[in-house]
């Protein structure tokens, strides 16, 4: 059975005002007991599976989970790459037909923020969308070259975490630059929990459900069956060109309803008769009257589990805020 990790800081408890130390945690049910290690980074805390297990079966009472502070689990600087349109639900409202080239892109590692963070929209982003996504932690450095097959995955991936690729529509789509519009600080809520798998674990992969909601209206809601390219041909496809060492980050992709739609058939081949400048002007005109795209004051939940439990990434519940 997989175990949940949390990474802290030392603060004041986020429901009861107690006073916690930083470092990492396991967690048991509401319960967490720290981690007897020197390890400062997600790398380090991984090659210290002895401390890990110790802590996990542990007979200690434990810290209730409320009263730490949660940070991101995965620490920084790390390599964050990303799959695009990696679900069947979202390539259809994306209006992709036929088969979709497996594409990857890389975002900042600085985008990477606590799951309980606010997120900030840049003054300049009108249009910000959600994108809730399984993150794949990895164990061991993947070299290129390296074709992994089912049977590799606990080699390579030592657990997964919950995250929200948060993405800026008008950057993304104007410039067509991925970078930059899934970039911006906070742009990467990621957490709370690191679930480190056993290899039996695996098998559970395509029962993991991703619900996503926006002020408690329901947005997301797949599993990973509606996946198009699965972790381990991800990660072969990835090899061709990329290396991967121990903490770097893989998300994979997000299911549909997100806010960002394609146009109906017939308004697309319209615009694709318009200059590029009256095209977006026309496009984004529509979205202004989209009712789904972030604004000041909404609140993301974000969830990642098995039915029956047994892999369970814990909530992530992020607000949004408008930069000064």
């Amino acid at each position: 059975m997989s175990t949940n990790v949390l990474r802290t800081a030392g603060g004041t408890s986020r429901s009861s005002g107690a006073e916690s130390g930083g470092g990492w945690w396991a967690v048991r049910d509401e319960r967490a007991v720290r981690i007897e290690t020197k390890a400062v980074t997600t790398a380090e805390l991984l090659a210290d599976r002895g401390a890990i297990q110790e802590a996990a079966s542990s007979a200690d009472s434990g810290t209730p989970v409320a009263d730490l502070v949660a940070l991101p689990p995965v620490t920084t600087p790390c390599r964050v790459v990303a799959q695009m349109v990696n679900y069947r639900s979202h390539a259809r409202d994306s209006g992709f037909t036929g088969e979709i080239p497996p594409t990857f892109f890389r975002k900042a590692s600085g985008s990477v923020s606590g799951p309980h963070d606010t997120i900030v929209r840049p003054a300049h982003v009108k249009f910000l969308d959600y994108e809730v996504e399984l993150g794949l932690v990895m164990g061991a450095t993947l070299p290129v070259g390296t074709v992994v097959e089912e049977r590799d995955l606990p080699h390579y991936v030592a657990g997964l975490v919950l995250t929200n690729d948060v993405s800026a529509r008008d950057v993304q789509l104007t410039k067509t630059q991925f970078y930059e519009s899934k970039s911006y600080p906070t742009f990467t809520p990621t957490g709370p929990y690191l679930a480190l798998l056993e290899p039996e674990d695996f098998d559970d992969l395509l029962n993991l459900r991703l619900r996503l909601s926006v002020n408690g209206e329901p947005r997301q809601d797949r599993t990973l069956a509606d996946m198009i390219v699965r972790p381990a041909q991800a990660l072969t496809l990835l090899a061709r060109f990329q290396t991967l060492d121990p903490g770097d980050l893989l998300l994979t992709g997000t299911p549909g309803g997100t806010a960002l739609k394609a146009p109906p058939k017939p308004v697309a081949k319209i615009s694709a008769l318009l200059p590029p400048a009256m095209k977006w002007k026309a496009f984004f005109n529509s979205q202004a009257k989209n009712p789904h795209y972030l604004r000041n004051g909404d609140v993301i939940t974000a969830t990642i589990a098995t039915p029956d439990g047994r892999i369970d990434l814990g909530e992530q519940r992020t607000s949004v805020t408008d930069a000064p």
